[in-house]
């Protein structure tokens, strides 16, 4: 099994660079049963970090279409490599196999694993369009809170220590005063950090792994030789008659 892992921006040329693309690669292979190969790759343009909806509407052409060379490139499935799913309905209209969205995943799975769950995020300008994501995924109802780190995409791996502080705190909060029976992480940079079992150890309730989740719903997926439907997710009727990417485009 081949799973493409998205990143909706051009990671190889910010900070994080190539290095941080392969230690988020070699975690997910770690993560991966037997016989699955993930890659990660990145669009060619488009914002450095996305903490916005702004930010989302910038990386979605370049990375839908980079999910429409995956599938032709022979990927057996594509997550998106954001959070907020930028794209995702629009690439589940243009490919066939499977694309994954952390957030979906993750919050379809954290509502299975108690009675309410809450999301630690980044900014509490964030706050309201995780809340819409939740309405999105059928879930609103067994969301308890989101709460934010104040900790920007960019920095949180400056300092992983006090990274990992704020977010058993933030983390406390929800279990304590939101009644969270589970928490999920609301950023993928959160997730690749890896803390979910300690944070879950600590606060005493199942954390989840946006990566993760995704990454294994894609396997299920998968394995079970299924993806989304295309009557919910149908072709665009210009391209079913032929037209390419770039002829959408008017120049």
């Amino acid at each position: 099994m081949k799973i493409a892992y998205v990143v909706p921006g051009p990671m190889s040329k910010t900070s994080m660079g190539k290095t941080e693309m392969t230690r988020r690669e070699n975690l997910l292979n770690r993560w991966a049963f037997e016989g699955t190969t993930v890659t990660v790759v990145d669009a060619p343009n488009g914002p450095a970090s996305i903490e916005s909806a702004y930010e989302e509407a910038l990386c979605v052409p370049a990375t839908v279409e980079l999910v429409a060379q995956c599938e032709a490139d022979g990927y057996d499935a594509c997550i998106i490599g954001c959070f907020g799913d930028p794209g995702l309905e629009a690439a589940r209209e243009i490919a066939t196999i499977p694309v994954i969205g952390p957030c979906e995943a993750s919050m379809l799975l954290s509502a299975g694993l108690g009675h309410k769950f809450s999301v630690l995020t980044i900014y509490d300008s964030m706050v309201a369009g995780q809340e819409h994501l939740a309405h999105r995924a059928g879930v609103l109802d067994k969301l308890a809170s989101v709460r934010a780190t104040d900790i920007p995409v960019l920095e949180l791996m400056n300092a992983p220590d006090q990274t990992r502080d704020k977010m058993i705190e933030v983390a406390r909060h929800c279990v304590t005063h939101d009644r969270a029976d589970a928490l999920m992480f609301g950023c993928m940079t959160m997730s690749f950090l890896d803390m979910a079992d300690e944070i879950a150890a600590t606060v005493g309730v199942p954390a989840v792994n946006a990566a993760k989740a995704a990454l294994k719903q894609a396997e299920s997926w998968v394995s079970m030789g299924l993806s989304h439907s295309k009557k919910a997710y149908p072709l665009p009727s210009k391209m079913a008659s032929g037209t390419t990417f770039e002829q959408m485009r008017i120049a």
